[in-house]
C-alpha cells in the first residue's frame, strides 16, 4: 500500500477489456496513481465465447494482471459482470459486486471518458464521484484489433508484450480458428465446440 495520500479509496473502471490494450493500461495508470484500489468491472462476463467477446474472463484477468507488477497486482481486484439487456438490473449487479469488495467505504469513484454513446452508463453511477478522462493520447477501440487478430496479425503497436504472448498463445488453442471462421461469415452468435473435444 502506498503512503503517499490518494483522492479515492477505490477507483471502479469498467470495460470488457477484449483485448486488453495500451489505453486500457493507461487509465489503470492513472487510477493507480489516485486511488489505493482499482477495481475492474469486466462486462460480458458469460461463459459463451464470440467474435465480440474471444476471451474468457480468466483469460481477461491473466492478460490484464500479467502486463503489472506484483506489488501492482495486489491494488486490483475483478468484479465480473454478465450483460444483462436491463440497464436497471446491470446497474443492480455492478452496484452489488463492487459493495462485496468496498464494503461501507463511501470514498469510491468511477474513471472513465465519454468517447462516444456508448459510454452514456458512466451517468449511471451518481453516488460515485466521476473521474472524467479528456482526450487520452491512447485511445482506441478493441474493435480493430480484434478484427487484426482473426486476420492472423498481431498488433505490437497497441499491446503489451506479456498481451501479445497470450495472443501468440491463444493461437494455439481449440477456440482460436473457430473464432476466425466465425469472423469470416460475420456470425456474432456464441461459438460452440465441438462434441468430440469437449
Amino acid at each position: 500500500m502506498s503512503h503517499e495520500f490518494k483522492r479515492f479509496d477505490y477507483l471502479v473502471f469498467i470495460g470488457r477489456f477484449q483485448p486488453f490494450h495500451i489505453a486500457h493500461r493507461e487509465v489503470i495508470d492513472i487510477a493507480l496513481a489516485q486511488a489505493e484500489q482499482v477495481i475492474l468491472v469486466l462486462g460480458s462476463a458469460q461463459d459463451e465465447r464470440s467474435i465480440k467477446n474471444p476471451f474468457s474472463v480468466t483469460e481477461r484477468q491473466q492478460m490484464i494482471l500479467s502486463s503489472f507488477d506484483e506489488v501492482t497486482r495486489q491494488r486490483i481486484q475483478f468484479v465480473p459482470i454478465v450483460d444483462l439487456y436491463n440497464d436497471e438490473k446491470w446497474v443492480k449487479a455492478v452496484k452489488k459486486g463492487v459493495a462485496e469488495i468496498t464494503q461501507d467505504n463511501q470514498n469510491v469513484g468511477l474513471i472513465g471518458h465519454f468517447k462516444d454513446d456508448s459510454s452514456y452508463y458512466l451517468a449511471l453511477f451518481p453516488e460515485w464521484k466521476l473521474l472524467e478522462l479528456e482526450n487520452l493520447k491512447n485511445q482506441l477501440s478493441a474493435t480493430p484489433l480484434r478484427v487484426k487478430y482473426y486476420q492472423g496479425e498481431i498488433d505490437q503497436d497497441h499491446l503489451s508484450t506479456e498481451v501479445q504472448e497470450f495472443l501468440i498463445e491463444f493461437q494455439n488453442s481449440e477456440w482460436y480458428p473457430l473464432l476466425q471462421d466465425a469472423f469470416q461469415q460475420q456470425d456474432d452468435s456464441p461459438v460452440i465446440l465441438p462434441d468430440d473435444s469437449v
